[in-house]
């Protein structure tokens, strides 16, 4: 019986290929590879290690619909060396599929643009795919381009690979990508097989080759509060970047730029 393929399994199994090729060897006490290879391992490796059958983790890697035990993916996380964030990911994108995907909003709802209005700092309000759907004065004083963008392109991960404005304003651009990018990619998890989230993976592909190549590493990243440097005209500024989670809204995000100094 030939097992049917889903989105979500694959995602998990190009993960699961990427993180398998980038192993060394070296730290498995295994030798070297055939040509002399210092990384990578074979998918009959992985199996023994994990002490799983290689159909069962060959078809787990082809993004085959299969029975997928918590236990048995603790072993293969284990082996591939998979962080608690990885481990996580994997678990979530194994789960059965939910039966609808969550609807996400167009504009913030009223509640929420109220309380970022209401704060002296720039803030705003992303969605499940990272779509800015509201801000406040002191955003747009930061970030003036915002209210002038069509909806489509008025997308954080977008803008970060896309507008050379943007790009300009970040003192490291090549790592700050990075993160956005391995934050985005671990808070959207099962939503990347969703039509909304494909649509925007598929322009970005076709935009950014940069976001190309930092897609295919699969990085994984939790987001924590941390400093955030921008470069403007006037200077550098500093802000202590945070997000808060509604408990009305799970869906939305409130990110906040507190000034440092």
């Amino acid at each position: 019986m030939i097992r049917p393929r889903t989105p979500r399994r694959e995602q998990l199994g190009e993960f699961l290929a990427t993180r398998r090729r980038a192993l060394r060897r070296a730290d498995l006490g295994l030798p070297q590879g055939a040509r002399r290879r210092e990384t990578g391992l074979s998918r009959e490796e992985i199996s023994a290690l994990a002490g799983v059958s290689v159909s069962w983790y060959t078809w787990l890697e082809q993004g085959r619909d299969i029975n997928v035990s918590h236990q048995v993916l603790a072993a293969v996380a284990r082996v591939l060396h998979l962080s608690p964030d990885e481990t996580d990911y994997v678990v979530a994108l194994a789960a059965p599929a939910e039966e609808s995907e969550e609807p996400s909003p167009e504009t913030a709802p009223e509640h929420l643009q109220h309380l970022v209005d209401a704060l002296p700092f720039p803030a705003f309000i992303v969605a499940a795919d990272w779509a800015i759907v509201g801000w406040n004065a002191g955003y747009a004083e930061l970030y003036p381009p915002i209210a002038a963008l069509a909806p489509e392109d008025r997308n954080l991960i977008w803008l970060v690979y896309t507008d050379p404005r943007l790009r300009s304003m970040l003192p490291d651009w090549e790592r700050d990508s990075r993160s956005f990018l391995a934050e985005f990619r671990t808070e959207s998890g099962v939503r990347l097989s969703s039509d909304r989230h494909r649509s925007l993976v598929a322009r970005l592909r076709d935009a950014s080759p940069d976001f190309r190549t930092q897609w295919a590493e699969h990085a994984i990243e939790r987001f924590t509060s941390r400093t955030r440097v921008f470069v403007l005209p006037d200077g550098e500024r500093r802000f202590e970047h945070h997000r808060l989670v509604p408990s009305d809204s799970t869906g939305l995000h409130v990110v906040a730029y507190v000034p440092i100094g």
